[in-house]
């Protein structure tokens, strides 16, 4: 068999239902086996063709240290195995499952990320994220960091409350297509939409992603390998992440420096007409900045999946944002698409990854 190490592909993607809760532990094995299983059966392949594992996950948000380790009891202790981790999202662990098959150390690779965020108070959890001298001792809640970005640009004219309700009503019928949701979100009408009470002011319930829990795997290959798993491989063609400052009044909260960073850098000169992009939006305005910043035009499909605002499992929704963008090309719907995920408040970090059916 020959290959080449740059020519490395999404050939299997499988997630675990968006639920609100789910009644397994925090190490997520009761999750990820099922799709473990997904990929096996439909690639045709087993545990020992798995060259590289590589997992991503948060132990504050597990409520205990190495987390990841139990979680590992999804895979099986036979045979040993190759294993690596990132604490966050799962986005991360396949870029550095990509280095891995780039550097030739690996021909496969299954990269898995899961997270139980019904298990605490989420949207306090998050704040162990920020700056621990002088931004957690506030302990201001997700929510109201992302409110803070929100309430900049509509000030800025940047976006209004209507294109943040019109982009909400689209993920809830998109979610609504495929049955995605893990909510009882189906409302499509933005003037119903913008008529609801506000929850935190400038948000209303639809303005945020749902509490979601959730686990996500993809299987990476390369070269010929690739092409014998599937007959239309999804072809990685660029992947790059960048980070802005965790100090949130030194930035202009209404752009993306890091999402167009990362855009540049994985796009590379390249053209940049997608047909469909998956971007990690946990809040409405927040697609508003991504699209900006990817420099995505008119024709570009965002969010088939129905994206965050329909269900987020906490350091898996970056992975599928990958996934789902990849099972448009298994699919034949897409040729080129792009992939967005994001960590941290107000798009702090964020990873972008163009993907290719050549």
């Amino acid at each position: 068999m020959t290959y080449n190490a740059t020519d490395i592909a999404v050939v299997g993607f499988a997630h675990a239902p968006h639920v609100p809760e789910t009644f397994g532990t925090t190490n997520g094995v009761e999750m990820l086996a099922p799709c473990f299983t997904e990929l096996y059966e439909k690639l045709g392949i087993t545990k020992s063709d798995i060259d590289f594992w590589c997992s991503g996950s948060s132990d504050y948000l597990a409520g205990r240290a190495f987390s990841f380790i139990s979680a590992i009891d999804s895979i099986g202790a036979v045979p040993p195995i190759n294993e690596s981790h990132v604490e966050m999202d799962a986005a991360w662990a396949l870029y550095e499952a990509w280095v891995k098959l780039r550097s030739g150390q690996a021909q496969t690779a299954l990269v898995y990320g899961f997270g139980k965020p019904s298990a605490g108070t989420l949207r306090q959890v998050l704040t162990l994220q920020t700056d621990p001298y002088l931004v957690a001792p506030l302990w201001p809640d997700a929510v109201s960091m992302a409110g803070l970005q929100a309430r900049a640009g509509l000030d800025a004219g940047r976006w209004t409350e209507r294109d943040m309700a019109e982009i909400a009503a689209r993920s809830a019928a998109d979610a609504a297509r495929i049955g995605a949701s893990a909510t009882a979100r189906t409302e499509t009408d933005v003037d119903k939409l913008l008529a609801a009470d506000y929850v935190a002011n400038p948000f209303r319930a639809h303005d945020i992603a749902p509490i979601t829990d959730g686990a996500a795997a993809i299987v990476l290959a390369v070269g010929d390998r690739a092409r014998e798993l599937t007959d239309r491989p999804a072809w990685l063609t660029g992947m790059a992440h960048y980070i802005d400052t965790p100090v949130l009044g030194a930035r202009d909260l209404t752009v993306s420096d890091s999402t167009a960073r990362a855009a540049k850098a994985a796009i590379n000169g390249g053209a940049t007409d997608f047909d469909v992009a998956e971007l990690h939006a946990q809040y409405s305005h927040e697609e508003v900045i991504l699209k900006e910043a990817l420099g995505l035009n008119g024709s570009t499909r965002i969010n088939p999946s129905g994206g965050a605002l329909s269900g987020n499992p906490m350091f898996a929704a970056g992975l599928e944002r990958i996934g789902f963008a990849a099972r448009e090309i298994f699919n034949g719907n897409a040729n080129r698409a792009l992939a967005h995920a994001s960590s941290g408040p107000a798009l702090q970090q964020n990873l972008v990854a163009t993907l290719e059916a050549k």
